[in-house]
């Protein structure tokens, strides 16, 4: 952990994680089906919480190096992930709500009248 505070490597270091992430999250997300896209992002909003954890540590190594590039790179990189975890609880959200009884009750009495 000593290396992320050093003032040449630790930004570096940090940087090059997130870039490697970010490829490695595009290559995997491009090769899914398109109908699966909803569940999966249900199923990654603990991913994503992992993601802001990650984020703040990078901030927080960012803040004892003083380095003012990846401590805007790490807020940036919070806020979207929060954003991501808000996004994925919503369409978790509405997800369920296709799947609730009394909308599917309702529509199945619409049909017989």
């Amino acid at each position: 952990m000593e290396i992320l505070t050093h003032p040449v490597w630790g930004p570096v270091i940090l940087i090059g994680v997130f870039v490697v992430a970010s490829v490695l999250g595009y290559i995997i997300i491009r090769k899914v089906p398109s109908l699966l896209h909803t569940p999966l992002m249900s199923g990654m909003n603990a991913l994503s919480g992992v993601t802001v954890l990650g984020a703040l540590i990078a901030g927080v190594a960012a803040y004892k190096t003083q380095s003012v590039v990846v401590l805007i790179i790490a807020l940036v990189a919070a806020a979207l992930a929060m954003v991501n975890v808000a996004g994925g609880f919503f369409v978790t959200h509405k997800m369920l709500r296709m799947f609730d009884k009394k909308g599917g009750n309702d529509k199945k009495e619409e049909e017989k009248e």
